[in-house]
């Protein structure tokens, strides 16, 4: 099951580029992958402890280079998230100009290797996988891109290359950190070598920071942010979906998977960093966001400014605030690939995405008003979203961290900080609601017969993000049930979900 969701979008753009019907046979292939994983999803609670769907085999026994893969609660639900969407992303594309061949091609693959370095149990796949999604992103902007789209693309390309390479380094001197008779690229054997106490603390220092940095740049973390609301401006609206919902949670994932878990002294010893970096992503780039004047534009910024959120969860160090960093991962997925999908078609019909040409909208495109208005009240916290559920439970964790310190400590003054980003995000989501969707109509768009609503078939994978945000908004803890015990080894149980 794992191997046919891992390989079916990889295996399915071979087709495609040899010249098998591009849109058919990618909505194909999305649909059986998310098939798949909702049946694993159904069933990982039957489950007990530890990996699943464990497959694997030698490449090198002289290199110790083995192929693995396997799901626990954390990888299924960043799976999960990947094949929805996914399935959304190939839905909204419909019909490309040049090389529409290609274009659906590069789709899968960043589809692709985000499940495989999801589901990868060896640190070389895992890093590869990562690899291999990145080269279609460089080609989607710089091909299908518009506005300064050569710039973007280089510019994304090499901040991400260089925060690649950091990450390289770095997990190259977290394998080389165990005892040689330990070594492995195996994720469960770092694991029980970092449990026996194998990875020292000065040699944990060194090596989180590295990650930090690598992992920070895929993610954009405050101040290597430049390159995401660029990017995500210029892309093609079903690449922005999978970057901004799939691809740039990677970083996060590795965090959650290797730092914190592998490292936990390296972890303690840089907090303080960490907490004034995020919180440069959540007041410095949300009153950023605050300031723009394309609908693009602040959609990327948002992205960037909602991740010093996820970044306060893992940093919490408890059950309770990691747990909300895993379901906010999902959430804003879910809900930045909706609002990039619905910008796209807004640009489609429009040609515009400048806040001071658009106006009215909602009186000619009602149902993408509906839409676009859950995505941003999704995007905000609103209660009833997995959003809402999941902030909850960062600022919850994160503040319980210096629960038991007698002064007023950092992470209850990060927590205090950051519930500002709640109203900043509200500010710049409603505003741009308010620019698009209400008023009056535009002169030059009345009686323009290309202003029309998303078309019938539009409305599958709308409701499909819709109602997975509202499914896991309302039943919180039939996520929550599942991604728990990942955590439930290394981190402290002082405060459970």
């Amino acid at each position: 099951m794992l191997l046919f969701i891992v390989f079916c979008p990889i295996v399915a753009a071979i087709l495609i580029m040899a010249g098998a019907p591009a849109r058919k046979t990618a909505l194909l292939a999305s649909g059986s992958t998310f098939v798949m994983t909702l049946l694993a999803f159904a069933l990982f609670e039957r489950w007990q402890g530890g990996f699943h769907h464990v497959s694997s085999f030698t490449i090198s026994a002289d290199w110790r280079l083995n192929f693995a893969v396997g799901l626990d609660g954390l990888s299924l639900i960043m799976v999960l998230l990947a094949v929805i969407v996914t399935l959304a992303a190939v839905w909204f594309t419909g019909e490309i100009d040049k090389y529409e061949n290609a274009f659906y091609a590069c789709l899968l693959l960043i589809s692709g290797g985000a499940i495989g370095a999801f589901a990868s149990l060896d640190l070389f796949f895992f890093y590869a996988f990562h690899e291999l999604a990145l080269i279609p992103t460089f080609l989607l902007i710089g091909i299908w891109g518009s506005g300064n789209r050569s710039a973007a693309a280089w510019k994304i390309t090499i901040y991400l290359a260089l925060g690649s390479f950091v990450l390289l380094i770095g997990l190259i001197l977290l394998y080389q950190s165990v005892p040689v008779a330990s070594r492995s690229f195996d994720i469960r054997a770092l694991q029980a070598a970092a449990v026996a106490g194998q990875i020292g603390p000065e040699a944990q220092r060194h090596i989180y920071l590295l990650l930090l940095i690598g992992f920070g740049v895929l993610v954009s973390l405050f101040p290597f942010h430049t390159w995401a609301p660029e990017a995500y401006a210029s892309a093609p609206a079903p690449a922005a979906m999978l970057h901004a919902g799939v691809l740039k949670k990677f970083g996060l994932y590795g965090l959650l998977r290797l730092a914190i878990p592998l490292l936990p002294d390296g972890a303690r010893h840089w907090t303080g960093l960490l907490m004034v970096l995020l919180l440069g992503n959540i007041i410095y780039i949300g009153l950023a966001t605050i300031g723009q004047k394309r609908l693009d534009w602040m959609l990327g910024y948002s992205s960037v400014m909602h991740m010093g959120y996820i970044f306060l969860g893992i940093a919490s160090a408890n059950i309770l605030g990691v747990t909300g960093a895993a379901t906010l991962i999902f959430a804003h997925g879910l809900s930045i690939a909706l609002l990039f999908g619905l910008a796209g078609e807004i640009r489609k019909r429009t040609g515009t995405l400048v806040f001071d040409e658009l106006g009215g909208l909602a009186k000619v495109m009602p149902f993408a008003g509906l839409a676009f208005g859950l995505g941003a009240f999704a995007a905000v916290g609103l209660p009833g979203f997995a959003n809402f559920a999941a902030e909850v439970m960062v600022f919850f964790g994160a503040f319980q961290n210096g629960w038991e310190m007698e002064r007023f400590h950092i992470f209850q003054i990060a927590t205090v900080l950051g519930l500002w980003g709640v109203v900043i995000s509200a500010v710049y989501m409603l505003r741009a609601y308010r620019k698009v969707f209400m008023g009056t109509l535009p002169e030059r768009f009345r009686g323009w017969n290309n202003l029309v609503d998303l078309r019938l078939s539009l409305h599958v994978p709308v409701t499909l993000l819709v109602g997975a945000l509202l499914w896991f908004g309302f039943f919180p803890q039939s996520f929550v049930r599942i991604v728990a015990p990942a955590f439930r080894t290394y981190f402290s149980a002082n405060a459970q979900p």
